[in-house]
């Protein structure tokens, strides 16, 4: 069964730059389709990313603050963990803030269209859902469609003991020996958790330092304050990846890898992300998708397409919600008819670790 409707407006993805663009456009008097292949809204950063990962992060502070206070003269016993009450409590965190999302596309009457997206058209996306499927008509449309974990070739990633960010975050179980492959933010925060949690944590990464994009002289201070948390590879690099039923076999070369394979009972891929911009039949609707998935914009966020924007982790780096957000709200403004630009001087960045490292 299909379904048509018209729209001044279409935003495809509702994470933080989609929704927050929706609604602004929806507050300056735009007729508002908000597409979200999530059964709720809130993108991957709401549903399983930024949220969770910051709701399992308050775990691990209060466990790490409980053991600090033994140096202050208060001892706590050793804590107790139940990770399926943890799960759950994590679960109502962002449920309770989907329904606030729910409620203010309500008020402010965005229609919200369920499922997976695609252009057929200059003018038209069709949707397709849960037994049904919906073309939407716009005028003019926002991309939001975000970005997904990089996989590597050699990686036997269908295997449930090979993990990403989303993997990681359902949190259902904490494995006695865990790698993380990328010691950037995403690796590190989830480090930090399953640390807390009991974990023994081996982080690789092919740079000099972690976090290599952040100020060294900062990454050092951090580094003194986890090595007694995480076993640090730094410049090495994993070479291959293999699946037994005892454990993930994994193969390393450089300055700190191990000689033989290691075993680990999971393995965590956090190296990066890709942008989800050929995965949109973007071409139908004439719009330039550059080979790594990323839409090129101007300072306004239009596309090469004068009534078609793009915004977020589909534009470029850094991706980050705040900067996502803040193109949501100039491309709702410029389709508006207002004459506002995008040109950040500087876009901060912070990880969540323990302690916490304001990146750039």
């Amino acid at each position: 069964m299909s379904n048509e409707i018209k729209a001044q407006v279409v935003v495809l993805g509702s994470g933080p730059a989609g929704y927050s663009a929706a609604f602004r456009c929806a507050d300056l008097g735009l007729e508002t389709v908000l597409i979200e292949r999530y059964s709720s809204l809130g993108g991957v950063c709401l549903n399983v990313g930024c949220i969770p990962s910051k709701a399992l992060l308050h775990v691990s502070k209060v466990i790490e603050e409980a053991k600090a206070m033994a140096d202050h003269g208060v001892v706590f016993g050793e804590p107790t963990t139940d990770i399926n009450k943890i799960r759950i409590w994590k679960e109502k965190v962002v449920d309770q803030l989907t329904g606030g999302l729910d409620g203010m596309a309500k008020m402010r009457k965005v229609k919200v269209v369920n499922g997976y997206g695609k252009f057929t058209s200059p003018n038209s996306i069709l949707v397709e859902g849960e037994g049904e499927s919906t073309v939407v008509n716009f005028d003019n449309a926002i991309v939001a469609a975000g970005s997904r974990p990089i996989k590597l070739p050699f990686i036997p990633h269908e295997d449930p003991r090979i993990w990403d960010s989303t993997d990681a975050l359902e949190l259902k179980e904490v494995p006695g020996k865990l790698l993380i492959m990328g010691g950037g933010i995403i690796g590190l925060e989830m480090g930090t958790v399953y640390h807390s949690l009991g974990s023994k944590v081996d982080v690789v990464e092919m740079f000099d330092q972690v976090i290599p994009a952040a100020d060294k002289d900062i990454v050092k201070v951090y580094t003194k304050r986890i090595k007694n948390k995480f076993n640090l590879m730094l410049e090495t690099k994993v070479t291959a990846v293999e699946a037994k039923e005892d454990g993930i076999y994994v193969s390393m070369e450089g300055k700190k890898a191990p000689a033989e394979a290691e075993r680990y009972d999971a393995v965590l891929v956090a190296i990066g992300r890709v942008p989800n911009g050929k995965l949109l039949d973007a071409e139908k609707a004439g719009i330039e998708v550059d080979e790594r998935g990323f839409i090129n914009v101007d300072k306004q966020l239009r596309t090469n397409v004068p009534h078609i924007h793009a915004i977020g982790d589909i534009v470029g780096q850094p991706m980050l919600a705040h900067k996502g957000v803040h193109e949501g709200h100039v491309a709702a403004e410029v389709i508006s008819g207002k004459k506002h630009y995008f040109d950040p001087k500087v876009i901060p960045s912070i990880a969540y670790t323990e302690p916490e490292v304001a990146c750039w």
